[in-house]
C-alpha cells in the first residue's frame, strides 16, 4: 500500500534514541557526582596543612614575644647615681634630683653606704637615686677618703680646730645666760636661753659643706625659741635636713634661721617683734638630738651665712 511506502522511522529507533538520551542523561547525572567527588578529593590535600601552619605561626609569635620581653629587660635603664659634692645634704639632693619620697627615701635606699647618721655624708660618696644601693658600707668608706681629701681640712689644721671648738664650748658654758635675757635697747635678743654647744665655722666631715654654717644651742626639746629681732617671717615649715624651720627677714636686710624645731608658732608673712615666741626647740630633720641650730644670713637661702654671734653682739645682745 502507498501508505506503507511512506518513510517512517521505526519505533525501535525512537526508543533507541530515547535510551541514548536517557543513557546520556544518566551518564551526565552520574558524571556530575563524580566531578564533585573528584573536586572534593582534589581540595582535601590543600586544606589539610592548615592546622600545622597555624601551630607554626603560634610558635613563631611566642618566640617574638619572648624576644621582645628580653629586649625590654635588657633596655631597662640602670639606676641613676649621684656623687656628693661639698655643700650637699640629703634634702637638697632629693629636691634637686626630684627623688620621689624625698630625703627619707634617698636615705633609706643608701643607708648601707651612709651609715646610721643621715647628716654624715661627704664629698665623693656615691648615692643611687630612686633605687636601692647595692654597694657595701665598708667599700664606700675605703673609697671615700680619697674623694673627701680634697674638700676636707688639712690634717695639721684639725688639732687647732678641735682646740678652738673646746675653747668655744668652754667659753659658752661660762658666758651663756641661765635665764631668758630681755631684748636689748635695739629690740634684739638671744634666740633661746641656753649655751652654745657647736660654734660657727667649726670644721669636720659631719657637715656636708665642710664646716658648721651656724651655731647650735643646747636647748632641750620643747624650749621656747624667740625671734632675735623685729622682722617678717619669710618661711615657716618643713625644710628637709633642717626639719621644721623658721626664716625671718629683719629690718636691716639680714635673715635669721631657726632649725630642728618641734613645733611652730608663726606662719609666712607674719610680722614679729624681738623676743616673740616663734616655736619650740626639738630634733626634727637631720639631727642627732634636741638642740637649736641658728644662723644669720645675708639672703634667705643656704650658703649666705655670716657669724651669728657677732651679728647679735653688734645689735647689743650679750652672748
Amino acid at each position: 500500500m502507498p501508505a506503507k511506502g511512506k518513510h517512517r522511522r521505526p519505533k525501535s529507533l525512537a526508543l533507541g534514541r530515547g535510551f541514548v538520551a536517557a543513557g546520556t542523561g544518566g551518564a551526565a547525572a552520574l558524571a556530575l557526582p563524580l566531578l564533585g567527588a573528584t573536586s572534593a578529593h582534589a581540595a582535601a590535600p590543600a586544606a589539610a596543612p592548615a592546622a600545622p601552619q597555624q601551630l607554626a605561626q603560634a610558635v613563631q609569635a611566642a618566640q617574638v614575644a619572648a624576644q621582645s620581653t628580653e629586649a625590654k629587660r635588657a633596655a631597662k635603664p640602670a639606676p641613676r647615681v649621684y656623687t656628693v659634692v661639698a655643700g650637699d645634704y640629703l634634702a637638697k639632693i632629693a629636691h634637686n634630683k626630684n627623688v620621689k619620697g624625698g630625703w627619707k627615701k634617698l636615705y633609706a635606699d643608701n643607708r648601707q653606704v651612709i651609715g646610721d647618721d643621715p647628716s654624715l655624708i661627704h664629698p665623693g660618696l656615691k648615692l643611687t637615686l630612686g633605687a636601692k644601693n647595692s654597694a657595701k658600707y665598708g667599700a664606700e668608706k675605703k673609697a671615700a677618703p680619697k674623694a673627701a681629701a680634697k674638700a676636707a681640712p688639712k690634717p695639721k689644721a684639725k688639732p687647732k680646730a678641735a682646740a678652738e671648738t673646746r675653747a668655744s664650748r668652754s667659753a659658752a658654758k661660762t658666758t651663756a645666760p641661765a635665764k631668758a635675757a630681755a631684748p636689748a635697747a635695739s629690740g634684739y635678743t638671744s634666740p633661746v636661753a641656753a649655751g652654745v654647744t657647736t660654734p660657727y665655722r667649726a670644721s669636720g666631715s659631719m657637715w656636708s659643706s665642710g664646716y658648721h654654717t651656724g651655731v647650735d644651742f643646747a636647748a632641750g626639746s620643747g624650749s621656747t625659741v624667740k625671734a632675735v629681732g623685729p622682722g617678717t617671717v619669710v618661711s615657716a615649715g618643713w625644710s628637709g635636713a633642717y626639719g621644721n624651720e623658721v626664716v625671718i627677714k629683719h629690718t636691716d636686710g639680714n635673715y635669721s634661721q631657726y632649725a630642728h624645731l618641734s613645733s611652730l608658732s608663726v606662719s609666712a608673712g607674719q610680722t614679729v617683734s624681738g623676743g616673740q615666741q616663734i616655736g619650740l626647740s626639738g630634733s626634727t630633720g637631720n639631727s642627732t638630738g634636741p638642740h637649736l641650730h641658728f644662723e644669720i644670713r645675708t639672703a634667705p637661702g643656704y650658703g649666705s651665712d655670716i657669724d651669728p654671734l657677732a651679728y647679735l653682739r653688734s645689735h647689743g645682745v650679750s652672748i
